[in-house]
């Protein structure tokens, strides 16, 4: 290791260790030192791979953004800038970015040439219990649906944050929200995420971007997207947690829920009240975060504790 990857390694470790630090740029040479030539992966999306770091203190996940995606620094640039703005505990932790040009030999036409590679990555502390995916794959019973409600008031937390910060997510699923040691949900993958300026309630676009069955109606239609385009997604990961069903009934998706109590209760009415067609009509998060704090407050009432009851 060179003088200045391990001073460049001694920062990030510092970083690692200190939550009210900055990210920081970092070298291409040292992401690729700490993954051990990106030799472990552990997730893959539709923008790039995902690798576990190792450093002496702890563990970081860096994502390697695909070079099919031919992002404009300013796309690049945008995002980092709301990675920055996302300090949250239901948020995962942004560490620094890498952005520079390596020299690669690659074949064009017939023979091999030096060619400039725009390599962008960025990383992020490790979060070890993987992502939410796995609780859309049983059916909700007594044992974790305490569990599950952590779950989604979490979410919710993480994205109230998010919306008070004027950053609409744009690409909230199972697959974008993680799972600390303490099974506490962390936020991830802001791709696709837009910062709104302020006054700013909703903006078009004329490419549809997002996953399938999370993209609300107004965006398929017409193109907008606002905050409410991540209440309708929250909606349809409410109902998987609640449901335990990746496919959904729209119509009758509630019956199916063989557990009864005024937090499910809670949760099926905000569900319900998140992915309606007219976003208008769709609970802003704080609404949503003030009822379930008046959910949380009953429950106490009724039991003397202040822990959830089922």
């Amino acid at each position: 290791m060179y003088d200045d990857q391990a001073t460049e390694l001694e920062a990030l470790e510092g970083l690692l260790s200190d939550p009210s630090a900055e990210p920081i740029k970092l070298s291409y040479g040292l992401l690729k030192f700490i993954t051990g030539n990106f030799s472990n992966e552990i997730g893959r999306g539709g923008f790039g791979v995902v690798y576990q770091g190792t450093l002496q203190n702890g563990e970081v996940a860096v994502k390697k953004i695909s070079s099919v995606h031919e992002f404009s620094d300013k796309v690049f640039m945008d995002e980092i800038m709301c990675l920055k703005r996302a300090k949250h505990k239901n948020i995962v932790r942004f560490l620094g970015y890498c952005s520079e040009s390596q020299g690669e030999v690659m074949e064009y036409k017939g023979t091999y040439v030096m060619a400039e590679v725009q390599k962008r990555l960025l990383c992020f502390e490790y979060v070890p219990k993987g992502n939410i995916q796995d609780y859309l794959e049983e059916k909700l019973d007594e044992n974790d649906w305490l569990i599950r409600y952590q779950i989604i008031k979490g979410i919710c937390e993480g994205l109230h944050y998010l919306h008070e910060e004027r950053i609409s997510h744009l690409d909230l699923k199972p697959e974008n929200v993680m799972l600390d040691a303490f099974m506490e949900p962390k936020i991830t993958d802001f791709g696709l995420a837009r910062c709104l300026v302020e006054g700013q309630s909703k903006v078009y676009t004329k490419i549809i971007r997002g996953t399938p069955g999370y993209i609300a109606p107004e965006n398929i239609n017409t193109g907008e997207i606002s905050l409410k385009s991540d209440i309708y997604a929250l909606g349809i990961i409410i109902i998987k947690l609640l449901t335990g069903q990746n496919v959904i009934d729209f119509d009758n998706w509630y019956e199916s829920i063989g557990l009864d109590s005024p937090q499910v209760r809670g949760c099926i009415e905000i569900a319900r009240d998140c992915i309606k067609v007219d976003q208008d009509k769709r609970p802003t998060i704080g609404e949503i975060i003030r009822e379930l704090h008046k959910i949380d407050s009953m429950m106490t009432y009724d039991t003397g504790s202040s822990t959830p009851q089922v």
